[in-house]
């Protein structure tokens, strides 16, 4: 697959596309680099810098027509895209990436440039780091939910339906248990009135906080939906992931990332304890739709983390 001069798609990216992505996959990724040339030329961008990609995505940096560094975003049109775009517009920059621009037909983002070099995960101090993850949540949470997103609700009882199904695909007895205790706590939750619910970003750690101008700090690449702020909590507390349980002190990490977090959201524990666990359940069921037939023993950790929380 080539490209037009100067527009390099990764090949990790294409591949990502392409090695077991549907036609549509293939047919976007195979449109991609024109796509960037129609939008460098539309908006009256230049390339300024490499060409960055992650899983699903593409980020080339640009500089707009009167001289401002950005960031041009591109990823495949999907719900998820659509959910980051209302909640980028209803943020407006407020402990986040700033949206400048954005191509409805595409779901291309033209977004404020921040230093992908430098990510909260360059801080040592676990407690400094975890004090800015608390402090943009807090204020992440702090906006108007807008229309257009989905609700933890909804996407908690489709959780619950599936637990059935996944119980059946563990072969170990504790495994089982565990994933039945994770339900129970989130069915006591579900149907408690919304009064807490807030905008969540979904995805808030150490490594989607970047370092930027404007303010120290910035997070980014949100999957925002609406629902209990203790939803929010595990990818803070996990963050880290492997080097944080090579330490051997992981418990103890999480336990007073847990408390860190809590009291600076005002959050109520049983409620903040009871979300997480439906993130480690979520993440199983996941694991369990991929093939797997064990609980991954991260999630365990982190379950019994917070045991008595």
């Amino acid at each position: 697959m080539s490209s037009p001069p100067g527009i390099e798609v990764p090949g990790s990216l294409i591949a990502s596309y392409t090695r077991n992505g549907s036609e549509e996959e293939r047919t976007w990724i195979a449109g991609l680099s024109s796509l960037v040339a129609e939008l460098l030329d539309r908006w009256e961008l230049e390339r300024d810098g490499g060409i960055g990609s992650g899983e699903a995505s593409l980020v080339v940096p640009v500089r707009r027509a009167d001289g401002s560094r950005a960031a041009l975003k591109l990823q495949m049109p999907r719900e998820e895209t659509s959910a980051a775009l209302i909640g980028l517009r209803a943020w407006d920059g407020d402990g986040i990436v700033r949206l400048l621009d954005h191509d409805p037909a595409s779901s291309a983002m033209l977004l404020e440039r921040l230093d992908g070099s430098r990510s909260l995960a360059s801080v040592e101090d676990d407690d400094v780091a975890m004090g800015v993850l608390a402090g943009l949540m807090s204020r992440l949470h702090a906006a108007p939910p807008p229309e257009g997103l989905r609700r933890l609700g909804d996407v908690a009882r489709g959780m619950l339906a599936s637990v059935p199904a996944a119980v059946a695909a563990l072969p170990d007895p504790a495994d089982r248990r565990r994933v039945r205790g994770w339900a129970s706590a989130v069915a006591e939750l579900v149907d408690e009135p919304g009064a807490r619910d807030r905008m969540l970003h979904w995805d808030l750690h150490h490594d989607n906080v970047l370092a930027a101008e404007r303010e120290p700090w910035l997070a980014i690449d949100p999957e925002p939906l609406i629902g209990d702020p203790g939803f929010d909590l595990w990818p803070a507390l996990d963050s880290g992931g492997e080097g944080l349980r090579a330490t051997g002190d992981a418990q103890r990490v999480v336990r007073r990332r847990f408390d860190l977090l809590t009291e600076v959201l005002g959050l109520d524990r049983r409620r903040a304890v009871g979300w997480t666990l439906g993130r480690l359940l979520q993440n199983t069921l996941w694991d369990i739709e991929d093939g797997r037939t064990t609980i991954d023993p991260s999630q365990t950790a982190m379950a019994d983390a917070l045991a008595g929380r």
